[in-house]
């Protein structure tokens, strides 16, 4: 099998990367310029909101700006697996052998691709305590820990899902036990 290498979008990732920011300040000014003094409990509410968009896109933020200054690819196919490299729970190199499905879902508006595999505890262990937490909430939602999302990759989705479901379908026809 031919090694394909699949580069992160630099320009997704700056476009990602500001709106991350833009919202950050935003959620900084919810918590620090806003006073409401009709309602506490609206106030609570807006400190609450303001708080939590610091969090997470003060995360998203700093994840986009290493992900920009990152030499890897997003994605590779060889013969031993996919090497994941696109988003935040990544986990690297998940094995042809381990795999048994390839879904898509649509999650909110942006599609990615659910690898369901023999062993889930296999990646789970392998995976910092973050990527985990992450990876658990995965595992909740859609019934697998790994998901594969193709909005940081310079490549079209649907020429993706068919690369993919080409060198899957190579792959379980080389395996004698499927």
């Amino acid at each position: 099998m031919t090694k394909i290498e699949i580069p992160l979008s630099k320009t997704k990732l700056i476009i990602g990367t500001t709106g991350s920011f833009i919202f950050l300040v935003l959620g900084y000014y919810m918590l620090t310029t806003i006073d409401v003094k009709q309602s506490i409990i609206y106030s609570i509410f807006i400190k609450t909101f303001g708080i939590a968009g610091i969090i997470f896109f003060g995360t998203t933020g700093v994840y986009g700006l290493k992900k920009m200054f990152d030499k890897k690819f997003g994605l590779t196919i060889d013969e031993n697996g996919i090497t994941d490299n696109s988003n935040m729970s990544s986990i690297g190199l998940i094995k042809w052998k381990d795999i048994t499905e390839i879904k898509i879902k649509q999650v909110r508006s942006t599609p990615c691709f659910l690898i369901f595999t023999n062993d889930n505890d296999k990646y789970l262990e392998k995976a910092s305590r973050f990527k985990r937490r992450l990876m658990n909430g995965n595992m909740k939602m859609y019934g697998t820990p790994l998901s594969i999302t193709a909005n940081t990759l310079n490549y079209n989705f649907d020429e993706l899902e068919k690369l993919l479901n080409e060198k899957f379908k190579e792959q379980q026809n080389k395996m004698p036990n499927r």
